[in-house]
């Protein structure tokens, strides 16, 4: 069993920054693909960006790739998603994802969940 807790959430102004974090307990990410995804009100979860935690690989949806960084550390069990330039359109809750051993941008193949952290970017 994982246990997912996201942070680091909040209020920004267009064009501004935020770092999410995820860290997990129960278990070390050493064999899964750890994805964030977010759900803006009225929409389906869409997929951000995830991180294959063995080799680093990561995977970025078009609208944030060049804006958004994916990043893990192995001694703090945590994967950070650093968020740049952010955008209006951004705003939604965030919530990060853990997935055993493969890598899908489908939100219905990831078997542990975060409780979300809400991200507003005010215009």
């Amino acid at each position: 069993q994982v246990q997912l807790v996201e942070s680091g959430g909040g209020l920004v102004q267009t064009g501004g920054s935020l770092r999410l974090s995820c860290a997990a307990s129960g278990r070390t990410f050493s064999r899964y693909v750890v994805g964030w995804f977010r759900q803006a009100p009225g929409k389906e979860r869409e997929f951000v960006s995830a991180i294959r935690w063995s080799s680093g690989s990561t995977y970025y949806a078009d609208f944030v790739k060049g804006r958004f960084t994916i990043s893990r550390d192995n001694t703090k069990n945590t994967v950070y998603l650093q968020m740049n330039s952010l955008k209006p359109e951004d705003t939604a809750i965030y919530y990060c994802a853990a997935n055993l051993d493969y890598y899908s941008s489908d939100y219905r193949s990831y078997d542990y969940w975060g409780q979300g952290t809400q991200v507003t970017v005010s215009s």
